[in-house]
Formats: structure tokens, sequence, C-alpha cells
């Protein structure tokens, strides 16, 4: 059988497309490979469950417009299939006057975006979260919170009953685009499809290479590393508390983030990793480490991230450390407030100059669109993300 439609890759936004595509040809076959026994085992299952704004991104850009969107639809999402979310708001703290200005920057970004916020002062901060300390904030109300393991299962159902096929365990061996068809080959066998759509994450540049895409960036790991706060912390604050982000890096600092569940995290830090899907601490994968340091654009990354890459080291290997980042703007909370969580792992995509890459990237041929990354916010974004990628697959 030929099908109309593959996708390989079972996070949001491989089945964000899945949805965007049926719903764009209604009847059309469709298969969706997930090389793991589940939907969302990376990053869709290990990310910090927040419905973000679109307050930093760069106006005008293609993550920017994506999330504001995505973060709206998301919620619409949520209703109609009766997922809990909440709109806590999000607090962005300037704890240093050096901070400021910056602050100052994003607000005027806010703007330029059509996000709503709000400037407030030390007293407003002190009145709004009594636990929080600030020379100056940013209130972003439209901030919110969910489970995105639920809108994952929500989509799952969606496309399924409208005829799409999910095969787990089912990691591509080799792809090969011929002239009317590209061929999956899996280690049971081998599928066709028309139109081939690759939504790998963690995997997207090997999958891309595999289907002979020449490509000048790779995927290099980035370990967030949270910890949870104990049960008689999880109040310490109603809203989102984040720190003003580090200039020129993707990463947004560690925060405090309530979760659906009423629990309250902290993190993530962002520690280079040494296996794209090693979870456990001090996890190495010999051939993710040897791909890593055998790519020039890697120690260029390096060499430009020096004090970052040390300062996250020190907050991974000293658990006090971790908690100073923390008080900065929470300072009551203490080295037993903080218990074990699991990590995630992101999918960095960085060029071959070393720049680590801010926005989508999709390459396409004649039959295959790779999502080559995906940044965060690519969970709030999944809905519109998919609806562009079957643009693009369908209309060229």
């Amino acid at each position: 059988m030929i099908h109309d439609f593959c996708i390989i890759g079972g996070g949001i936004v491989g089945l964000a497309t899945a949805r965007a595509l049926l719903d764009r040809q209604p009847g059309a076959s469709l298969i969706l490979l997930e090389k793991e026994s589940g939907l969302g085992h990376h990053q869709t299952g290990h990310n910090s469950g927040v419905i973000h704004s679109g307050i930093y991104y760069q106006p005008g850009s293609l993550k920017a417009r994506l999330c504001r969107d995505g973060a709206a639809r998301t919620k619409e999402f949520c209703r109609e299939h009766g997922i809990a979310f909440e709109d806590r708001g999000k607090l962005i703290v300037a704890t240093r006057a050096d901070e400021i200005p910056r602050l100052d920057a994003l607000y005027a970004r806010a703007g330029e975006n059509g996000i709503r916020a709000t400037l407030m002062s030390q007293a407003e901060i002190a009145e709004r979260e009594p636990a929080i300390a600030g020379l100056k904030a940013i209130f972003v109300p439209d901030a919110a919170i969910v489970d995105y393991r639920q809108v994952l299962d929500a989509l799952a159902r969606e496309i399924t009953a409208k005829g799409a096929e999910i095969h787990y365990g089912a990691a591509p061996q080799a792809i090969r685009e011929r002239s009317d068809t590209v061929e999956i080959a899996l280690p049971g066998g081998t599928v066709q499809a028309r139109r081939l759509v690759a939504c790998a994450g963690l995997q997207s540049d090997r999958v891309a290479q595999m289907a002979g895409l020449q490509i000048r960036h790779r995927i290099v790991p980035f370990r967030g590393e949270y910890w949870r706060l104990r049960t008689q912390r999880a109040g310490v604050a109603h809203s989102m508390i984040y720190p003003v982000p580090e200039p020129g890096l993707p990463f947004l600092g560690v925060h405090l983030t309530p979760m659906i569940d009423g629990s309250m995290t902290v993190g993530p830090n962002a520690m280079l990793g040494l296996a794209r899907e090693g979870y456990p601490k001090l996890s190495v994968d010999l051939r993710d480490l040897g791909a890593m340091l055998a790519f020039p654009g890697f120690w260029r990354a390096i060499a430009a991230n020096i004090r970052p890459g040390l300062d996250e080291l020190g907050n991974s290997l000293f658990k006090r450390r971790y908690l100073a980042a923390c008080q900065r703007y929470c300072p009551s909370l203490e080295l037993a407030d903080l218990t074990p969580m699991a990590p995630g792992i992101r999918a960095q995509a960085v060029g071959a100059g070393g720049e680590m890459l801010h926005d989508f990237l999709f390459l396409d041929t004649d039959r295959m669109l790779h999502v080559c990354n995906a940044p965060s916010p690519a969970a709030t974004s999944a809905l519109p993300i998919g609806d562009m990628i079957a643009g693009r697959l369908l209309d060229g």
C-alpha cells in the first residue's frame, strides 16, 4: 500500500502536522512512525508545561508569530477537549540594576509583538507575589500552564478517528526519495508514501542525512535539569517567575513554574548533554559524543559561550549553587525545599559557524519536508506549525 502521507516522530509537532494534513485532505491515508513504545517520550513529555505568550522573540520572526497564534489555539483546543489549563501569568523579574535596561527592552518588544504586558515596581512585585524579590518586573497575564501529554493524547485520538495509523517501535533504517514516492525502510519492512514529513526532534539531523539532505547544522543536546519544590512550598508563588534572560542565549534561565497538578518546579538549567536520549545524570552515548566532537560548529559554539557554560556546569554539580540562582528572586527558598525530578533534553540546532539557531528551520525536497529545528516554544506553537507544514507541503 502507498500512503498519501508518512510522518516520522510522535511528538506534539508530528501529531499536530498529522491533524493539519487530515483536515486539509479528509480521507487521506496517513501513517505516523514513532521509534519508541509510546508518544511524547522525549521533548514533548519532558517540558515545563508552559503555554508561552511570545514576549521574548524577535518581532516579525516566525517564532514570534507562531507562538502568539499557538498560545490562543492551544487554549481553544484545551477547551474543546476538556483539558485543564490555567492562566497564571508570567512575572519576569530584574534583580540587579544592570538587568533593568534589558527588562525595559523586553517590555518594548512585548508591544511590538502584540503581547499584553504591564511593568511593575518593586512594591507592586511584593504586592502580587509576596515571596518574590525584584527591583522591577514585567507581568504577562496570558501565559498559562497545561499538561502537554494530555494535549498529545487528545491529538492522537483525533487523528486516529480520522483514519491515521500510528506505528510504534518503527525507527527508520533508510529513506529513499523516488520520483513518485518516498520509501522508508523499517526493521519489519518498508513503508511507501507520496509525501514524507520528518519531525524527529533530537534525531532530526540524522533523519535528514539518512534521507540524503545536505545539512550545515547539527543537533547538540542540552540537559534541562529540574528540581521540584517540596509539597509545603508548592504555593510559594502563584505566577510563573522568570529571571531576565541572558542576551544571545536561547535559554530563559532557571525559573519557578507552577504545574497543573499542583506542584511547583524549579529550573531548568541548560547543561551540555553527552547523550541525546540519556536522561540519568552522567549519561554518555559514544555515538552522540563522537558526532558532537567531530562537528567544528560545536567547538565554535563552546568557545563563544565559555562563561555561561561554566555557570551551568557549576549549577549542575552543586545543588547549593543552583539554589543561589533561585534565591536571587525567591530568597526564602532553602536547600531542603529542592527535591529530585526527572530532567529533559533539548534538541539545540547549532550551525557550522557555531551559532545557536534560534528560529525554526525547515528543509524540503520535492516529496519531503524535514523539521530540522523546532525550538521552544514548539509545544505552544504546535498547532500553527502543523498548519504551516501542511500548507508548505501541499501548496509549495
